[in-house]
């Protein structure tokens, strides 16, 4: 057995823990079922450097203090030919090893006695958790050897009915087939799993003061972000500026001399010793290769065949030292790659570079003063992570936001290229989730002044690109503005023209959407530009839903989605063209269809880590849950995508996605506190230069005025939008969604504005007939004209059309409207109505219609026995505040952040996520996921 030190030492010294109180209280959570008699196994998983062994010690510690028995063993890559040595260790070394350990150890060295040695320690293990809870640690299994992996995995299973736990960890990615497979065979017999993911920027703060001893100023903090969220990393590479790098001013730890050269670091190089003599050398030639690298580039330096390469390749690749990069080998974190850089002699590294850059072997740079400069502070670095930045971009953002702004602190405040990066890097700060800094960057390059007309061109694209999802106006004029300068590229006017008419089409202005798409397809199609084209026909769908052609709508939405798809989203002017098709389909009543796209939207854009994309999804996903009455979820989402202290303004986006969701969920449940703070947004929004910001504003403002009673007042509200332009009109019926139109239609009745009421329904009537083959339409429409007509067969067609429709509200209040024409005359026939309405109602969560269908039953002389009260469907168990908990947290979100939507303690957001993991019986983070992800697929 080996003693690993834990990642977060510095100089023999421990740092606080910091950014895992999730998973300690997941681990608390099972050492306290362990003090029930309750033992099992769990399965802590993360990439190297990243915190297991120190969760693993903090697990120990923690039993150890309530008395638990505790054995740990921890494997190494040196004595994999050991035969059972992590394990023997782990139970018979320590302060009080197991009883019999010199018999155990005599079977374990008698060959043919491994059938007696597994009896004997099972029988020895079985005999201690008789006399109290017992707990075996097993760290790194990936370098276990088979008896060791046989051994566990049939002595967990052999004892699972007695109090012991099993707390094993392994690195993430490629492991050895033996260790896979107890992988599998661990989870099948019901594992708990930990993943242990990177750290986020409050706990890379909190980690780095602890290690300076003063709060990092923001280039300390950024140098901090280098390290990408490892802790191991992020401590040694802090350890290394503490001597020397860094001064204690006014309170503040900062960097007086700027960033420091690259340094070796006690962790790589220890990982570099443990690698094969040639995996070492092919991991050090890359590193003096810099950026990625071919393994045919490696194999020519090397002297050697790519084949011969093979398994020095796949060792470097295990060790996680490098990774695959599309066809290039790439280093795991750019400080790896810098740390083995360091430990090479200067004339080796230059040599090798000269070599990987096609220059004789003895031929010596023109500038050899240059030569001699640290690499990190040389123009050719900059490119090199901007050639770097620009590969990540698609698949790792965060990695290339990083890799921008180190290039951007490499160039010179003058240097002509470096608006050309700000441009490169506004973008891929917005899609990580730091929008205000992207902003700030994009608005000193401008306010500086001195910029050409092609770079102030390209940061007004980027900057038109960020604010689409914040601020409509200010899309259309930084974008009106780049399409307006003199001699500009034709690519980049066709791009800026492109973002131009996405801002117009987003903001409502429909006609000059049109108009301008049209200018910028003759402009992209000269460029040849294949992203502005995909962008474009986004528009090209919206003007089209816009006239109520929806079949010309889901085709032209199709297109540009598969476009956008082959090109891949980096090179997305917009958001993902996706995301358009998932509303689209929503609104048109293909809600299971939507639902799939934007899971897949969330699923793939976390696992890339674009913020801001997932954040757009989970506010389109919002609007699709509600509209299918998941009120719970679809709350949860909008809670989730809220805006954040890193967000530029309030955000347009998010006033026609969440915050719209947020005031429609308290609508539907009578919340009038909730109500009212969203009708406070919406006067805010009325005020807003975008159309579609302001139509939006009205509608809420409506509907808060129908939960108040005051009909009139809600056609007050609605003035300014009934009597707008019809070319900039909302095509959407009831203003925003289809299912709006009986709702408005029966406002409109209630305050006696008979007009208004036959102006929607005229509305609702022509897009079920454009659009024949969308029964959805044609139910609102079979719905409104029933309302408005008080006809009882046409609201009874309605139900029936409904029937074939996922709009469980739209369903819900056909039946009640069905149901109450009915009452006067026939109750008996009423009542069936209103079950069902009542049902369906119950199901969604929608507590204030609840309560009107009660009444309606009363008057018709039925009493119904109330449902428990806030049922949600999915989640019996749970309290409205623990279903809102859990609903934040398997979407991804930390306690922290849990905490700051629900304007929660950290501690009450852990108490209630303690309380629902005991009632759902579940253990882990990752197993509560599964288990939303199963109620919300109806499994």
């Amino acid at each position: 057995m080996t003693t690993s030190t834990a990642p977060e030492e510095l100089d023999g010294v421990r740092t606080p823990l910091r950014g895992r109180d999730a998973e300690m209280a997941f681990i608390e959570e099972r050492l306290e079922a362990l003090g029930r008699g309750r033992g099992g196994i769990v399965r802590v998983e993360g990439p190297a450097g990243i915190g297991r062994s120190r969760i693993l010690a903090e697990a120990a510690a923690a039993a150890r203090r309530s008395g638990t028995r505790v054995f740990e063993g921890a494997a190494d890559p040196d004595d994999q030919f050991v035969p059972l040595g992590p394990l023997l260790e782990g139970v018979l070394a320590g302060e009080e090893p197991l009883s019999g350990a010199q018999r155990l150890r005599d079977l374990a060295t008698t060959p043919g006695q491994r059938f007696w040695l597994l009896q004997e320690l099972g029988d020895r293990l079985r005999e201690a958790a008789r006399n109290g809870p017992l707990l075996v640690v097993l760290d790194d299994l990936q370098w276990c050897d088979d008896l060791t992996l046989l051994t566990f995995h049939t002595l967990a299973a052999g004892l699972s009915s007695h109090p012991i736990l099993w707390l094993v960890a392994v690195r993430a990615g490629s492991v050895p087939s033996g260790v896979r497979t107890t992988l599998d065979r661990i989870r099948q017999a019901g594992a708990h799993e930990l993943v242990v993911e990177a750290l986020e920027d409050r706990a890379i703060a909190r980690i780095t003061e602890d290690v300076l001893g003063a709060p990092p100023d923001p280039d300390v903090l950024r140098l901090a972000r280098r390290a990408e969220g490892v802790p191991q990393l992020l401590v040694e590479l802090l350890g290394s500026l503490r001597e020397e790098a860094v001064t204690i001013e006014n309170g503040m730890a900062r960097l007086p001399d700027g960033p420091p050269a690259p340094r070796q670091l006690p962790s790589v190089a220890r990982r570099l010793d443990q690698l094969s003599e040639e995996a070492r050398e092919l991991v050090q030639t890359a590193a003096a290769v810099g950026g990625t690298a071919t393994v045919a580039l490696l194999a020519e330096l090397l002297g050697r065949s790519s084949a011969a390469l093979i398994t020095a390749v796949r060792e470097s690749l295990d060790a996680d030292l490098l990774a695959e990069s599309g066809d290039r080998l790439a280093f795991r974190h750019d400080l790896i790659r810098e740390a083995v850089d360091a430990g090479l002699p200067l004339p080796l590294r230059q040599a090798l570079r000269r070599q990987a850059a096609g220059l004789p072997p003895g031929r010596a740079p023109a500038d050899a003063a240059e030569a001699e400069k640290p690499a990190p502070t040389d123009a050719a670095e900059a490119d090199r992570l901007r050639t770097e930045a620009a590969e990540l971009a698609a698949t790792a953002p965060r990695p290339a936001a990083e890799r921008s702004l180190k290039a951007l602190e490499l160039t010179a405040a003058d240097a002509p290229e470096r608006p050309r990066i700000i441009a490169e890097t506004i973008p891929l700060l917005w899609q990580t989730g730091r929008a205000v800094q992207a902003r700030e960057l994009g608005a000193s390059a401008l306010a500086a002044g001195g910029l050409g007309p092609e770079d102030e061109a390209l940061v007004r694209l980027a900057l038109a690109r960020l604010a689409v999802s914040f601020d409509f106006s200010e899309a259309v004029s930084q974008a009106r503005a780049g399409a307006g300068l003199p001699g500009i590229s034709v690519t980049a006017r066709g791009r800026l023209l492109a973002m131009l008419a996405v801002g117009l089409s987003m903001s409502g202005e429909h006609a000059a959407a049109e108009q301008v798409a049209a200018e910028a397809w003759e402009t992209a199609a000269a460029a040849g530009d294949r992203a502005a084209e995909a962008t474009l026909t986004t528009v090209r769908s919206a003007v089209s839903f816009h006239r109520m052609d929806l079949t010309e709508a889901f085709r032209q939405a199709e297109r540009s989605a598969a476009l956008a798809d082959a090109l891949g989203v980096s090179t997305s002017l917009w958001v993902p063209e996706a995301l358009w098709h998932a509303l689209l389909s929503n609104t048109t009543g293909r809600t299971a269809e939507a639902l799939a796209v934007a899971e897949d939207g969330i699923r793939i854009t976390r696992e890339q880590g674009r913020t801001a994309a997932t954040r757009m999804w989970l506010m389109t996903r919002s609007r699709i849950l509600l509209e299918i009455g998941r009120l719970t979820h679809a709350r949860a989402d909008a809670e989730a995508a809220s805006p954040t202290a890193d967000d530029p303004s309030p955000g347009n986006l998010a006033d026609v996605t969440l915050r719209y969701v947020m005031m429609r969920v308290a609508h539907h449940t009578g919340d009038r506190q909730t109500a009212q703070a969203y009708a406070a947004e919406a006067r805010r929004m009325r005020g807003d230069d975008a159309p579609v910001v302001r139509h939006f504003g009205s509608w809420m403002l409506a509907l808060m005025a129908d939960l108040e009673g005051q009909p009139d007042r809600a056609m007050d509200e609605l003035d300014g939008v009934m009597t707008s332009p019809a070319a900039d009109r909302p095509a959407y019926a009831g203003l925003i969604d289809p299912a709006d139109a009986p709702v408005l239609v029966r406002m409109a009745l209630r305050a006696g504005a008979h007009e208004r009421a036959a102006q929607t329904v005229a509305q609702a009537e022509r897009r079920a007939a454009l659009n024949p083959g969308l029964t959805f339409l044609a139910a609102t429409a079979a719905h409104a004209r029933g309302l408005l007509d008080n006809d009882l067969d046409r609201l009874a067609h309605a139900v029936r059309l409904y029937e074939d429709c996922p709009r469980v509200l739209a369903r819900a209040s056909a039946l009640e409207d069905a149901g109450r024409k009915l009452a006067a005359t026939r109750k008996a026939e009423a009542v069936l109505y209103f079950d069902k309405a009542l049902s369906l109602y119950a199901r969604a969560g929608a507590e204030r219609d609840v309560a009107r269908v009660r009444r309606r039953l009363r008057a018709s002389g039925v009493r119904r026995r109330p449902f428990p009260a806030r049922l949600d469907g999915e989640w019996p168990e749970l309290t409205p505040a623990e279903t809102r908990v859990v609903r934040l947290v398997a979407r991804g979100l930390t306690n922290q952040q849990v905490a700051e939507i629900l304007s929660l303690s950290p501690h009450t957001v852990s108490s209630h996520l303690r309380r629902a993991f005991t009632k759902l019986d579940v253990t882990s983070r990752a197993e509560l996921t599964r288990l939303v992800k199963q109620r919300d697929s109806g499994e």
